[in-house]
């Protein structure tokens, strides 16, 4: 009975509402008796619609009622009322329209506690509002709100009274302006006036900032926030603090410059009261499916004390960074790329802001290449330029440029066309390198000085020509031999004499163009061999044991290429090789025919899972690899055996991972502890000595994750909620309660005797775990057995505070030793709202 009433009711409302809105459609016709058929008067619909109708339909909806009142053209709804008009849409508890006015009003009831429920919700295109009341014009799109709470961007707006005009600017009275999602913010910024521009800007008066409802001392005469997804350039505030070793300071201030949406760039810097100081560049560039990158450079100057001092120091320091990266779209033939790391080797050591990757790198690289391949053809060209410095002894090498003309593999012998099996000659491959190789390595100080530069270039080019195939032997068996000639031409060769006064030997720089080849031949001989031992021991099923021996035979014959000979004032002879110095060294001069060995074995086993029923068996590996090999020359007189070399890897349970690597010199050693032509077997009784191992231990240990959801007061949409709460925590997890990484690496080495037996062993170690769903520790360390000292230490200490984020960085021994204390609104739109204390350690 009520659907019913309720049905009538509202089909008697919309006729109601386009008779009194004058759309809905008649004509006039005169009677027929004195006119004539065909003189009907047919008035157009547009001259009965209002001036002030509607553009378009208005939709009511309400889940109680919805009540007429004729005389005074109004339309009451009641219980979780809605009203769509375009792309309007308005909620609330009750809602009143004025039909003909055109203006609605929109409020929440009071429940049996005295409680609003049902407050009106406002949304407008991508714009929402929450109000405790809502009233609105349909023709001029204007609204008054009272005690509304809106999002813009990544701010939230709370006003007592707002005023909308048709753009959709929005003045506030008694506004709030704020990150933090909640319905009573942790914090805002209190003001008598604000301005929403759409898309544009939020301005404010004068306006204080507030902590849980109390005014703080931090005030500013006006504020422009961004209000568009869109960059703006602005000013980087930058971080004051005292050191007493560099004085006052002011570091990372500086401009951010948004040049287009293809490329930016910040510069910023570090001032310190005592005359040192900083500067740092960095720009991003990013072209759409064509490439993308970004640069970085630093320079700065330390100065310790003051020029009239005795103890008076400066240091300058630069570094450069290049990242270029090509979409693999824009030119498949042609890739261009870049990875560029440049500079003093003290610049890490001495930078405050650089990370603790870069400052425990002993070894920095570069490469810039270009790679072309001449379509469909086997040939590839490389140019590339390099260069790698170490920290610690200050060497740099430079290649530039180096050159690598390939050929891929092909075929010269076979069918265009194959018809039937493939003939065994078809098989046979060639292929083709040409490498070109300019370098120089100096210390870092040197290449100041060109002529020494130029003087310390080698450079050379290296052809290599292999032929090889592949030929099944016996069905199980796989044969491939090999032919190898190289080629090396070379355009500075050395000279060897000898001063006949103190019997020196003087080396000469020959420029003259000089040219040697070598050979070599090779084939080896592998299979496999499978065992499998099935099981009846619980979940384990099977175990598999796969051994892949390998025999191989290679010849290199006796090459005199490039051999010279000079004589002392012994007249003692003695050979050399005019190549030794050349950057791809020197041909193979003596004869050499090797028999290898080599022994690969792998174990795994097949478990039944107790979970996946889709795959019951799964495999699990206990030994990746284990590996033995050797080699015996058959062509020399003497220690005809190789070492022999040892190594096993494997991963248990995707969690602990063991790398072992040894070497054993299978001959004795005598009394003075020199090598003797005599098996260690034949002396010792064992097989040879071990002269070298290494041990890489290492696990990572965490504990289950858990989801765990967060209730709070919110005034968002649904997907805004959903938005910021992924979001929130992006840089801390707090679903993962604890984890563990854990590595322990021991060196061993002992050539000779127990007297130059070196061992070295050392300890890392890095993890967190959560103290509660909000605090969060995390750790870092490592020790050195050999030097009985602590690697470098870090503790870091995370408090989430909802909006805002309160951060310990502490470094408590070595030379970094410096403290770092944050706390900060977690939005970038406020990233400079932060109190930053932090002490500086010494760098001189």
């Amino acid at each position: 009975m009520k659907n019913n009433y309720y049905t009538k009711s509202l089909c008697c409302f919309y006729l109601l509402t386009l008779l009194i809105l004058g759309i809905f459609p008649f004509s006039l016709t005169a009677q027929t008796d004195t006119l004539k058929t065909d003189s009907v008067l047919v008035m157009p619909i547009d001259s009965f619609i209002s001036k002030d109708a509607l553009e378009s339909k208005v939709e009511y909806k309400a889940r109680d009622s919805i009540r007429f009142d004729l005389k005074s053209q109004q339309v009451f709804l009641f219980g979780e009322s809605e009203v769509h008009y375009q792309d309007l849409e308005l909620k609330s508890e009750e809602i009143e329209s004025n039909l003909d006015s055109n203006i609605v009003t929109a409020r929440g009831v009071k429940d049996s506690t005295g409680k609003f429920i049902g407050e009106p919700y406002f949304k407008q295109g991508t714009k929402e509002f929450y109000a405790h009341q809502i009233k609105y014009n349909f023709n001029s799109r204007k609204g008054i709100i009272s005690d509304v709470k809106t999002q813009e961007g990544e701010g939230y707006i709370h006003g007592q009274k707002i005023y909308k005009n048709p753009d959709n600017i929005l003045y506030i009275r008694n506004g709030k302006y704020t990150t933090c999602n909640l319905a009573e913010p942790h914090y805002h910024f209190g003001t008598n006036r604000l301005k929403i521009i759409p898309n544009d800007k939020i301005i404010t008066g004068p306006a204080d900032l507030f902590i849980e409802n109390s005014p703080t001392p931090f005030a500013i005469p006006f504020g422009f926030f961004p209000n568009t997804e869109k960059q703006k350039s602005g000013i980087i505030i930058p971080m004051p603090g005292e050191s007493q070793q560099l004085g006052f300071f002011l570091l990372n201030g500086g401009y951010y410059l948004y040049i287009n949406e293809h490329v930016d760039a910040q510069i910023t810097g570090d001032y310190y009261s005592k005359g040192s100081w900083a500067t740092r560049l960095s720009s991003n560039y990013n072209k759409r499916y064509k490439f993308n990158g970004n640069i970085e450079s630093n320079y700065s100057i330390f100065k310790n004390s003051f020029k009239e001092f005795p103890d008076y120091s400066e240091r300058r320091d630069f570094f450069f960074r290049w990242r270029h990266n090509q979409d693999a779209k824009a030119r498949p033939n042609s890739v261009f790329s870049a990875n560029v790391n440049l500079g003093t080797s003290s610049n890490f050591v001495n930078n405050f802001n650089s990370s603790a990757t870069d400052y425990l790198s002993t070894n920095f690289s570069s490469t810039v290449s270009y790679t072309k391949r001449f379509n469909d053809s086997p040939f590839t060209l490389n140019v590339n330029a390099s260069h790698n410095q170490n920290t610690l002894s200050k060497q740099v090498n430079v290649r530039l440029p180096e050159i690598a003309f390939n050929m891929a593999r092909i075929y010269p012998l076979a069918r265009k066309k194959i018809v039937g099996k493939q003939r065994m000659y078809e098989k046979i491959g060639l292929s083709y390198s040409f490498n070109f190789r300019n370098e120089v390595t100096a210390t870092d100080s040197m290449y100041k000085n060109l002529d020494f530069i130029q003087s310390k270039l080698k450079n050379g080019i290296k052809h290599s020509i292999p032929i090889s195939t592949s030929l099944k032997v016996m069905k199980y068996f796989t044969l491939n031999p090999t032919v190898n000639y190289t080629e090396l031409w070379y355009l500075k060769t050395i000279k060897k004499s000898v001063d006949r006064f103190d019997n020196a030997v003087i080396t000469d720089t020959i420029t003259e163009f000089a040219r040697g080849g070598t050979y070599n031949a090779s084939a080896n001989l592998t299979t496999k061999i499978y065992g499998m031992y099935n099981l009846k021991m619980g979940r384990i099923k099977a175990i598999r044991h796969v051994i892949t021996p390998s025999v191989g035979v290679s010849y290199t014959p006796e090459n005199n290429s490039g051999i010279r000979t000079y004589t002392d004032t012994t007249n003692t002879s003695y050979k050399y090789s005019i190549f030794q110095e050349g950057i791809y060294g020197g041909t193979n001069s003596a004869k050499a025919g090797l028999l290898n060995f080599n022994l690969l074995q792998n174990l795994e086993m097949k478990v039944k899972s107790k979970k996946d029923t889709l795959n019951p068996i799964k495999k699990v590996t206990l030994l990746e690899n284990v590996s033995l090999a050797s080699s015996y020359n058959m062509l020399v007189d003497s220690f005809n055996w190789s070492n022999i070399s040892i190594g096993a890897r494997t991963s248990l349970f995707n969690k602990f991972n063991i790398n072992f690597n040894a070497i054993v010199d299978p001959y004795a050693l005598d009394t003075t502890g020199r090598r003797i032509n005599k098996s260690h077997l034949s002396q010792e009784g064992s097989i040879g000595r071990l002269t070298n191992a290494s041990l890489n231990l290492g696990f990572m240990l965490k504990s289950k994750t858990t989801a765990k959801t967060e209730k709070t007061t919110r005034f968002a949409s649904e997907a805004d909620l959903a938005y910021i709460n992924a979001h929130r925590n992006d840089y801390i997890d707090f679903d993962i309660p604890w984890t563990l990484n854990f590595a322990y690496n021991v060196y061993y080495s002992k050539p000779v005797f127990e007297d130059s037996k070196n061992v070295v062993q050392t300890v890392a170690f890095t993890g967190d775990f959560s103290l509660t769903k909000k605090w969060k520790v995390g750790f870092g360390s490592g020790y050195d057995f050999q030097l009985r000292d602590l690697s470098y230490t870090t503790l870091g200490i995370y408090r989430d505070l909802h909006c805002w984020e309160m951060d310990l960085q502490w470094i408590p021994v070595g030379p970094r030793q410096s403290y770092t204390f944050t706390i900060r609104v977690k939005s970038a739109m406020l990233q400079d709202l932060k109190l930053i204390r932090r002490n500086i350690p010494s760098i001189f």
